[in-house]
């Protein structure tokens, strides 16, 4: 096990369509010509450039399918204590940007797959490895679709895209909200001066936008926001470690003028200005849900960019819920109140819903009593991300998402606990057998 993942962790996987990386081929002919040399046929997808890794095992109607993604979030280097690209074991921790999230799970699956073609099953067991969860997962919306025309669609999917050694059966939906505004320049006498705002997460090591917890984690951006709008000063700039739209950007520093009669003509921002005020009540606003969720709705203000004169936020929305004109219309009064020259634009995937398994479901129940026999103390949780299985669960397949227990999850020195991921090949494959019999 340990083995293989360190072999999956040294392709540098990235998902980066705002630097313009993308992974190559290799890790996903890695995969296939894996499997191909245990016997296990299977077939690289391509759509729009990324990649997936598709195949079946077993004869019959298909009843199960396995499916983990591999492609990653990118790293800031200079967080790391270990090379991110390369397996570290240090106690019971095996670090490295995957470990958890999510090629811990794509070798859970190959040797699992590799015990199950040497089984007489009695039905198909259908797989995927994709390569664009972290930016959408259009690889699974296409396989689901693909799997629909062809009378193939599983009546149940272990998503192996989570942590925490317990079935995740609740998934809220993602939305994005960009909000964009011209540049404004004004000239002001004052002193320019700098500010520093460092994320801090004091209970949950993470930089995932959907385990940020208000009341308990600080955002750079929405404290900077708040000291702006406490203060008589004016925007300059913007400077941070914006990643990615999910992922909370570890520091940001604002340029600011602070006015002072005295000081020296300076030039300063106000469109960026009353952008930067408009976090808080964005990030604040009363958007309602379909369904309930531990996690409510949040919202985060993660990516922020400017070019060609025009400064753009990007927000990451999580609810479960299909509506984005109710998301749309509530953030729209927000943003008139507060910036009414800038343009708004919600974005989703019309074909992903949410994840709402039943725990008294016949998948939770045997996912459940599998677990429990392999000596493990488990109960249905909800997850706080959006995953690939909500493409799935639109279509009337029952789902649960599974992942070995770890931290760090999108954040530096991202980690999986060692016996957790020893015990996924096993876990999958006795799943997949009790499910057959089932």
């Amino acid at each position: 096990m340990l083995e293989l993942l360190s072999q999956l962790i040294e392709f540098e996987t990235v998902n980066d369509p705002t630097r313009g990386k993308k992974p190559s081929r290799e890790c996903p002919k890695f995969i296939r010509d894996t499997l191909d040399s245990w016997g296990i046929e299977s077939e690289i997808i391509e759509e729009d450039g990324y990649y997936a890794v598709y195949g079946e095992v077993g004869n019959g109607i298909p009843k199960i399918m396995l499916m983990a993604h591999f492609d990653v979030v990118p790293v800031n280097i200079e967080e790391w204590k270990t090379d991110p690209f390369k397996l570290t074991i240090i106690g019971n921790k095996a670090y490295g940007r995957g470990s958890a999230d999510d090629k811990g799970n794509v070798a859970g699956i190959m040797l699992a797959l590799k015990e199950l073609s040497t089984k007489r099953l009695s039905g198909k067991v259908i797989f995927a490895f994709t390569g664009d969860e972290e930016i959408g997962g259009k690889l699974a919306m296409h396989i689901a679709e693909k799997l629909r025309k062809e009378g193939k669609l599983p009546k149940y999917l272990i998503n192996a895209d989570g942590i925490g050694m317990n079935p995740i059966i609740r998934r809220r939906k993602g939305f994005s909200a960009i909000i964009e505004i011209p540049q404004q320049k004004i000239t002001i006498k004052g002193k320019l001066m700098k500010k520093s705002f460092t994320i801090n997460t004091p209970v949950l090591q993470t930089r995932h936008a959907a385990y940020f917890m208000p009341g308990v984690d600080m955002h750079p951006m929405i404290a900077l926001s708040h000291f702006l709008r406490n203060s008589d000063v004016f925007a300059v700039k913007v400077e941070g470690k914006f990643l990615k739209s999910n992922v909370l950007p570890s520091k940001v520093e604002l340029t600011y003028v602070e006015p002072d009669e005295s000081g020296e003509e300076t030039e300063a921002d106000l469109g960026l200005t009353n952008l930067l005020k408009s976090i808080v009540p964005l990030v604040r606003a009363p958007i309602s849900a379909e369904r309930y969720s531990d996690f409510g709705v949040s919202i985060t203000p993660n990516l922020y960019s400017f070019e060609n004169g025009v400064h753009r936020l990007r927000l990451d929305i999580r609810a479960m819920s299909h509506l984005p004109e109710q998301i749309e219309r509530v953030l729209k009064e927000v943003v008139e109140f507060n910036i009414p020259t800038a343009k708004l634009t919600i974005t989703h995937n019309e074909k992903a819903g949410y994840l709402f398994t039943s725990p008294d479901s016949e998948l939770v129940r045997v996912m459940m009593e599998t677990l429990e026999h392999l000596g493990e103390k488990v109960k249905p949780v909800e997850g706080a991300g959006a995953s690939d299985s909500r493409y799935f669960t639109p279509y009337g397949v029952e789902a649960i998402d599974f992942g070995p227990r770890g931290g760090n999850i999108h954040g530096p020195n991202e980690y999986a606990d060692v016996p957790s991921l020893k015990l996924l090949p096993k876990i999958y494959t006795d799943v997949a057998m009790n499910l057959l019999k089932s």
